[in-house]
């Protein structure tokens, strides 16, 4: 049983058909270098967070006469030669629908056929994948509410159905080496970082406990999860990405209740399953506009304002707020993301793919098709109705979601002591006001880089112009 993101014991589609089918199933997870070499820094919170939750995996599996192997180097190469080692018959996975995920499990099936062994993969993190909601003409949606109707029409009982483990446990072997099999960060080259200080819980019973509190106030979630100083969201994202819990159990619990909570995180969950779909029939989606006319949307890219948006210096508060937070913590607000990403595409006139590959280097939860889609939905580029002239001012974004300035005050100290009447626009205040809140916009906090209805006013210009096929001025 090879383990990717999905790193539970319960309702685990491959686990449960190893276990059900086999007389002895042995557990494994490779810290893949392909991945882990890529990544920007040796001190990253994902690898530490997957370094709990394999632990916390590992004592499932004890409980139950297994354990967990664990190796650290080219997944490609060491699950061949680990199925060789143990003399398996077959390699049991669940699906991972990123193309290079793909590309690896194609070639991993090639080599264990090479030694007659078989590579089964089954679906565990999306209740509807690939092709399973199209059309009435056999076609993919590429608008969401059509996608989600027609998602809902198809949950049935059976989508929702568990896939035990327990049950069949008895087939769980212990790894061939008695030793403690789970490396050190250290020993695969990384090192902590301050996840313990953020108090997010690991592995299946992290999540579980997240789970519990979340559907106490999932009632509210319609009305709370748009106020980033309020405990709306379920911040469970992170537990998604890396399969520490059930897709089946979070839609079951949702669609049993009928309030608009339940109702608004249902249509959420089902929004992280239609960028998936997007991703496996769209590929191109990686590094091209799903909109054919915006491909040769013209971008400044000036590295300077770049820089300040990264930083969270770009004399708007609930912008500076939301990096600056990102940065800390590795989470951001989802209301956040898409001011954000709305203000270094539409004020900045970055391009959302420099953007796509910042968040995807400091986000807990990043996963490639909801951050992908999650950028082009922003910069009007992706499969949503909605019209490129949907730009988010920062300060209207301020004053309705964080309309006392607590989270601003959190994350931007600079601008503890600025009143509420200012705190969305600081430049705004008196000199005298300025320093009597220790506040001296341009010293102590930055003045705004860009002026937002100016640079508004260029975005529609340069939009309507790609809409109508006119080429970009050359800067020659």
């Amino acid at each position: 049983m090879w383990f990717r993101r999905d790193l539970r014991f319960t309702d685990h589609a491959a686990l449960s058909q190893a276990l059900t089918r086999a007389n002895q199933v042995w557990c494994v997870f490779v810290h893949d270098t392909e991945i882990l070499d890529a990544l920007p820094t040796r001190c990253d919170r994902r690898v530490e967070f997957i370094w709990h939750c394999l632990a916390d995996l590992n004592a499932q599996l004890n409980k139950h006469g297994g354990g967990l192997i664990v190796r650290h180097g080219r997944a490609r190469e060491l699950i061949p030669a680990l199925a060789a080692e143990l003399a398996v018959e077959a390699v049991f996975a669940n699906r991972d629908y990123e193309p290079a995920a793909v590309s690896r499990d194609e070639e991993v099936a090639s080599r264990l056929a090479l030694a007659g062994t078989r590579l089964e993969t089954f679906k565990d993190q999306v209740i509807f994948e690939r092709d399973e909601v199209m059309t009435g003409a056999g076609t993919p949606y590429s608008v969401f509410t059509p996608y989600k109707n027609a998602w809902l029409k198809r949950l049935a009982g059976n989508a929702l159905r568990a896939h035990a483990t327990e049950a069949h446990a008895g087939a769980l072997a212990a790894p061939p080496d008695k030793r403690n099999n789970l490396p050190s960060l250290q020993a695969i080259g990384f090192s902590r970082t301050n996840l313990r200080e953020l108090a997010l819980p690991t592995g299946l019973s992290g999540a579980q406990a997240l789970l519990r509190e979340f559907m106490r106030r999932i009632d509210r979630y319609d009305r709370a999860r748009d106020f980033p100083s309020l405990k709306g969201p379920s911040y469970l994202s992170v537990h998604l990405r890396f399969g520490t819990i059930s897709i089946r159990e979070l839609v079951g619990k949702a669609n049993a209740l009928a309030s608009p909570g339940a109702r608004t995180w249902l249509s959420e969950l089902i929004w992280r399953e239609f960028y998936f779909q997007i991703l496996h029939h769209h590929p191109r989606v990686l590094g091209h506009a799903f909109k054919p006319e915006f491909e040769t949307l013209p971008f400044d890219n000036d590295p300077a304002l770049f820089s300040a948006w990264c930083e969270g210096r770009t004399g708007y508060p609930l912008v500076d707020a939301a990096m600056r937070q990102l940065k800390r913590t590795g989470y951001m607000h989802n209301r956040l993301r898409m001011v954000a990403a709305s203000f270094l595409v539409k004020d900045l006139h970055v391009d959302w793919r420099w953007g796509e590959r910042y968040f995807a280097e400091h986000l807990n939860d990043f996963d490639l098709a909801a951050n992908n889609g999650g950028w082009q939905w922003a910069a009007s580029t992706g499969c949503d109705a909605q019209p490129y002239f949907r730009i988010f001012n920062p300060v209207s974004q301020s004053e309705k979601f964080d309309a006392e300035g607590a989270f601003i005050r959190r994350y931007v100290p600079e601008l503890a002591k600025v009143p509420a009447k200012f705190i969305h626009a600081p430049w705004l205040m008196a000199e005298e006001v300025q320093r009597e809140a220790h506040c001296v916009v341009g010293t102590h906090y930055p003045a705004p880089i860009v002026d937002h209805d100016e640079a508004r006013r260029v975005t529609l210009t340069r939009y309507q112009e790609a809409r109508a096929g006119v080429k970009p001025k050359s800067d020659a």
